[in-house]
């Protein structure tokens, strides 16, 4: 999913989009002949995501940049875990910090968050899944990230899948004239053999003449805990059961438990915060090579415009 022409495109627009005609601040107060060595420090623990998209954006701004990272992603760390070394022309390597750490600590947010509700379940058989609630133009790397937290995807976009929901149900009953059985029989005559189908429901009758129709998934929307294990019992294994709505880390174990397949969770990508992850910056001469680490004035993090 994360391929490195994606990551390339994403990676050069955001970099336009900072830097359109050059870092002007870098040009006039660093000198040309300035290198840089860089290390990615940790401000808080956490689970890693997003190193090559962090490289690429280093490497995008000038083919010179070294970057070597000392973390994989899914791995987790410290606070004060250095999980990269950048190492080239300073003016280079200034003007590339943002856009590698705006991108880096918001993909290490979403793994770190997606490992917490993980972990809520491993006694369970569920599984965590992510939404289509994703940052427009991010969702390759938004959903990469779920992966790094051990989650795991929904489908990619509304080619991938037939997913109806109640609107979709209320129109295509009201326009055929159908059942909802037979309508969506009338769906599931139409669809090759590799494509998944399936319906969200949001109370306990609807559940039979979904099932009828022969879906492959059925979702339960906004249901209680007790009308979860109902809906889980009723399906019996014929269907594979989603549980949606109102998940959070309060809820999702009592969610898991009632025995439910997947637990979809937007709150994994439409409002997790970024990780607090930074780069202090050490200048050298680059006939000298002299140069100290800057300190903490010359430190890029999250908190810096």
């Amino acid at each position: 999913m994360l391929t490195p022409q994606i990551i390339d495109t994403v990676v050069r627009a955001a970099l336009l989009e900072d830097a359109p005609w050059g870092d002007i601040t870098s040009e006039l107060l660093i000198p040309e002949t300035a290198y840089a060595t860089a290390r990615l420090v940790a401000r808080e623990p956490g689970v890693f995501s997003g190193g090559a998209v962090f490289a690429a954006a280093m490497t995008a701004t000038d083919p010179g940049i070294r970057t070597q990272l000392l973390v994989a992603d899914g791995e987790r760390f410290e606070k004060g875990a250095v999980l990269a070394v950048v190492s080239g022309r300073a003016r280079a390597v200034l003007q590339a910090e943002r856009v590698g750490l705006n991108l880096v600590q918001r993909m290490s947010g979403i793994a770190t968050l997606t490992a917490r509700y993980v972990s809520e379940i491993a006694h369970t058989r569920a599984r965590i899944v992510d939404t289509r609630k994703t940052t427009p133009g991010l969702r390759a790397f938004e959903r990469h990230a779920v992966r790094s937290g051990g989650g795991q995807n929904h489908r990619f976009s509304l080619s991938d899948a037939v997913m109806a929901k109640d609107n979709h149900l209320a129109v295509l009953t009201s326009q055929s004239g159908l059942s909802v059985t037979d309508a969506l029989r009338a769906v599931r005559a139409q669809l090759s053999h590799t494509t998944h189908l399936e319906v969200e429901v949001d109370r306990i009758d609807q559940i039979e003449p979904v099932l009828a129709a022969g879906v492959d998934t059925i979702m339960l929307d906004n249901f209680t805990i007790d009308q979860l294990r109902e809906g889980v019992a009723l399906v019996a294994g014929r269907a594979l059961v989603e549980a949606s709505g109102n998940v959070n880390l309060s809820t999702v174990r009592s969610i898991a438990e009632t025995g439910v397949d997947v637990i979809s969770v937007g709150a994994l990508t439409h409002s997790v915060r970024a990780l607090d992850l930074g780069l202090d910056v050490g200048i050298a001469d680059a006939d000298t090579g002299a140069g100290a680490e800057a300190g903490a004035g010359a430190d890029e993090s999250a908190a810096t415009p």
